[in-house]
């Protein structure tokens, strides 16, 4: 999973690491790794932690409310631009300037891949699965907690039932 994700910053890391002169430019594979590597350690930790139904209602978030007022979403946030900060020297302020404008965009993606049943590259029983370690983790379950047991709402969200059952 954190190939796939170091994939998915790359794609978007244009302005915000690649094109920017606060990471200097043999750092920049790097520091996409780092990103993609607090993308995963947070929703790790918070999965650990026993938010896994904050996580599932993050992935259900239709673009309806901005993910920076998340808290999964702010904590990666001000993980990612520590790292920025103290592995590559850029500057406090540049820091969270960069993890502000890349991390709501690669998790916008992340979350429209989940919920797009075309699209087989992340699937959120897997993400949880993998973030919780618990390989018998009953998502289906989850996602009922977390819907009221609205199978129609599941259908509305790019048919995330479908995905869990798929793989």
């Amino acid at each position: 999973m954190l190939d796939q994700l170091i994939n998915l910053v790359k794609q978007h890391a244009g302005d915000a690491i690649i094109n920017n002169p606060a990471i200097p430019n043999q750092h920049n594979d790097a520091a996409i790794s780092e990103v993609a590597s607090s993308i995963f350690n947070g929703l790790q930790n918070h999965a650990t932690s026993g938010n896994l139904q904050n996580i599932v209602s993050l992935f259900q978030n239709s673009g309806g409310s901005s993910l920076t007022s998340n808290p999964i979403i702010s904590s990666i946030i001000s993980t990612a631009a520590s790292s920025l900060a103290t592995k590559f020297g850029v500057a406090p302020n540049s820091a969270q300037s960069i993890a502000s404008s890349l991390l709501p965009t690669v998790m916008n993606n992340l979350i429209s891949k989940t919920n797009d049943p075309t699209d087989s590259s992340f699937d959120l029983g897997n993400i949880l699965k993998t973030t919780s370690g618990n390989n018998g983790l009953d998502v289906s379950s989850l996602i009922g907690q977390v819907t009221g047991g609205n199978n129609d709402l599941l259908g509305s969200l790019g048919n995330i039932a479908g995905k869990f059952f798929g793989n």
